[in-house]
Parts: structure tokens; sequence; C-alpha cells
């Protein structure tokens, strides 16, 4: 049961307070400096002396952004065709932030509720994929609750089978419900088609197939590598400071758990992304802790292909609806969340801008803010469509193209591990994927299957 959140909670040790200026911290970051904690805080928040956003000093923070973004990845937009393919929505960890859930007792078979979500068996899972592949696709994402019956393969459904306290392990055998997820292995290989690209099992995940074992995160991921699994979202990262986490997302695993776990990943080789879901309860000292720890982890590892802001969407979120918070972030917020991520993190490449938090205007003017990356054409979106965000689930290689040229930039086909490429050229229609194993050029949907319209 959600417990309700206080002011005490609120509370933080951690407050944007800093001895540094934010005249000091924008000469370093236009020097190329590597940025501090205090460096973030005075540039997320245009100066800690004064209350507010100062949008002449915000101006110069995304102008130094840009400038940045121009000289790590030039002029180029990068963009991938992808599927998003969520296998259940059935979830029981309770995060304030999240409408995607539905409560896991109502998919089982006893139950007398009716759920509006929904579980894929691993057949269902690769007929979706088939499919998309067929149309030209070479990425599916896939990023799920945490269902009671998942294990990560028939090894571990032995052993949670065994446990002597379910309960403790969250966990319910698949004969329990209507429909069974099947196992991690399962579903990763079923997605595993043709040379598509699986992106998926988050750190949150990977924690839930490990459940009851003493095994280690390598060995999940290892197992899941050889399943198919191709890189790691680095989601369920929300902010990596504990004292948000535990008013946001109490149930879920802490900072040290996400960090391990992504080291884990890149230890048996496989790429990942990052990520940032900010604009909720947090404050600009817990962002620039977070980038913090992002940039750390790239030190180590060198396997973080891009980072990822997302901007809160708050409107059917049980933090709005329990007057937590009022709102989201402000475009002023986004804009210096992102040129803050291209200026801090050193180390890593690419920042996207996600159309599906920001819209098309917006998620444009983001990439005159330091971000090169515009996502991908999704087909299906659920995550942020479930939070109450209204900007669709598609977006074509013409809208692609055409949005990306009004602004002088090169659009730019690439994989999801961007070590694939195809500059596009505006003047020579028609504009479909061409890198993907089936893919030969032609648009991925027609005009009459969009379920929605380019911001409608």
């Amino acid at each position: 049961m959600e417990q309700p959140v206080t002011e005490a909670d609120l509370a933080f040790d951690h407050v944007p307070e800093t001895d540094q200026s934010f005249e000091n911290a924008l000469a370093k970051a236009r020097d190329g400096d590597r940025l501090t904690v205090d460096d973030a805080i005075e540039l997320l928040t245009t100066g800690t002396d004064s209350d507010g956003i100062d949008r002449r000093r915000k101006e110069r923070v995304l102008e130094a952004a840009d400038r940045r973004r121009a000289e790590v990845v030039g002029e180029e937009v990068t963009f991938t065709a992808n599927l998003n393919n969520n296998v259940t929505t059935a979830c029981n960890v309770g995060c304030l932030f999240c409408n995607f859930k539905d409560a896991a007792h109502t998919f089982e078979r006893e139950t007398e509720m009716e759920t509006a979500g929904f579980t894929k068996t691993p057949e269902e899972s690769r007929e979706i994929v088939t499919d998309a592949v067929e149309r030209g696709i070479y990425e599916v994402c896939s990023v799920s609750g945490l269902h009671p019956a998942f294990a990560l393969d028939e090894e571990h459904r032995e052993i949670l089978d065994a446990h002597p306290n379910p309960k403790e392990v969250n966990y319910k055998p698949p004969e329990v419900y209507e429909t069974s997820p099947g196992t991690y292995v399962d579903q990763i290989a079923a997605m595993s088609v043709d040379g598509v690209h699986v992106h998926s099992m988050t750190p949150e995940e990977a924690y839930h197939a490990r459940r009851g074992t003493d095994w280690s995160y390598e060995e999940v991921y290892r197992r899941l590598k050889e399943a198919g699994l191709d890189t790691v979202p680095g989601t369920a990262a929300e902010i990596l400071v504990e004292e948000v986490r535990d008013v946001i997302c109490p149930g879920k695993i802490g900072t040290d758990d996400w960090l391990e776990a992504m080291e884990a990943a890149a230890n048996v080789g496989l790429g990942m992304t990052a990520t940032i879901m900010y604009g909720h309860v947090e404050n600009e000292a817990h962002r620039a802790l977070h980038l913090k720890r992002v940039r750390d982890l790239q030190d180590r590892t060198g396997n973080i292909t891009e980072f990822v802001p997302l901007s809160f969407v708050h409107q059917n979120t049980p933090l709005f609806e329990h007057d937590v918070v009022s709102s989201g972030p402000s475009t002023d917020e986004d804009e210096l969340m992102i040129a803050v991520s291209r200026l801090f993190l050193d180390n890593v490449d690419h920042v996207q801008s996600s159309w599906v938090k920001y819209g098309d205007e917006q998620g444009l003017k983001m990439l005159n803010c330091g971000a090169d990356d515009f996502m991908g054409t999704i087909l299906s979106e659920e995550i942020t469509k479930r939070a109450g965000g209204g900007y669709g689930e598609f977006r074509s290689f013409d809208d692609y193209v055409e949005m990306i040229a009004s602004i002088g930039r090169i659009p730019v086909e690439r994989s999801t591990d961007y070590e694939k490429r195809r500059v596009i050229d505006p003047d020579d229609p028609p504009f479909g994927p061409e890198l993907g194993p089936k893919a030969d050029g032609t648009p991925l949907l027609e005009g009459d299957e969009r379920a929605v319209p380019a911001d409608d």
C-alpha cells in the first residue's frame, strides 16, 4: 500500500547551495574543464545567488552546450528504426511516479477485479517483433513491470518454486495467472528475430531476475546475453540519490544496486544507455549528484552510448494525485537539464531529446540545447502515454527528415550502438529504414496504419 508523503519526507539533506559562482561555473564549461557537482548546480539553477531561473543566464548555458555538441558530434541528428514491446504491466512495486503498472493481483485467475493491463506470452512477443522486422525495424526495446511469475530461466523457476517464503521474494507461480509471461530468457530469445537488436533488462529487471538466489548480476546478464540480449537500457535510475528514492520509489533497488548492475552488464560485454527522470520532488543538487554518478560509472566502464534525460510527466501519477507535486518540470528546467547533461558528461558522446516527453517542437529546440539524438520510430509507446503524455506513439522517417532538415541539421539513420550510420538526403525521397536485416528503404507504416499523427 502506498504510504503518504509528508513534508518531513521532503526535507532533504542535499540542497542547491554552493560556494561556487555562476560565472566561474560557466567559464569552466566554456573552456571544456571537467565540471564539479557545485558547477552543475550553478548551471542548473542559473546561479544560486538568486531565486528562480534567470533567462539571460539560461541562454548563455544553452549556447555553451550547443557549441560543445557541435564540437563533439557535429551537425548530425541521429534516430533509429525501433519498436517498443513491453511484455507486461503487472507490477506491485508501487513507485509513486509511475502509472504504467497495474496491480499484479488483478491478473490472477481467481480475482474478481478487471485489469486494464496486459501480459504477452513469448510467442506473442515473437509475432509482434517478427512483423516489425518485416517492416524494416532493427531494434526492439522492452521494459516491463515486475510480474511475480517472472523468473530468469527454468533453473531460477525451480529455486523460486522451492522457496520457503515466496512472498518474501515477490513470487507466484505462472499457474496463478491468466497469462504467463514465461521467463526473461524465453522473452529475450523470442524477441531475438533475424538479427534484430534487443535492448532490454534494466537494472531493476535484473534484480527481479536474481531474487531468491545468490547469483551475481554478471551471472544474470551473462545468461541473458546468451539468450540474445544486446544492450541494456539504463532506466530505473530515476534519481541516483537515496533520499529521493526513499520518497518516490522506496520499493525499488537503491543507487548502489543500480550502479552494480550496470557495471556488471558492462563486464559481460553489453553496451548500455543511462537516464535521469527529473522534475518531481528532487532539486538541482540531486540532479547534479545523479550526473556525477553516471559520469563516474562511464569512467569505469566506457560502455554508455547515450544519456537520456526524461522529463517527469505528472498527470496520471500517484505523486500528482496525492498532491505531492502540482506539475512536472518547466520548459526552462528541461532545456537546462539537456544543456548541463552535455556539459557535465564529458565522457558520453550522445544526449537524447525525447519527442515522447517534449513533443516535436520543443524536442527540436532541445537539439539546439546540447542534444544530438532524436529517439526512434517506436511504433508503440505505453509508459509515458499512461502517465498522461499526449505526443503520440510513432514518428516516421518522413517526420524525422522533415523536422531535422527544418532546423538546418543533417538527418542520420543509426543503429542502436551508433556503429552503423546512414546520412539521409532530404531531397531524395522516399524515406524509410535501410540498416535493418529486412529494411529496403520503404516507409515503416502506411498513412492509414498510423494510430496517432505527429503532434496532433
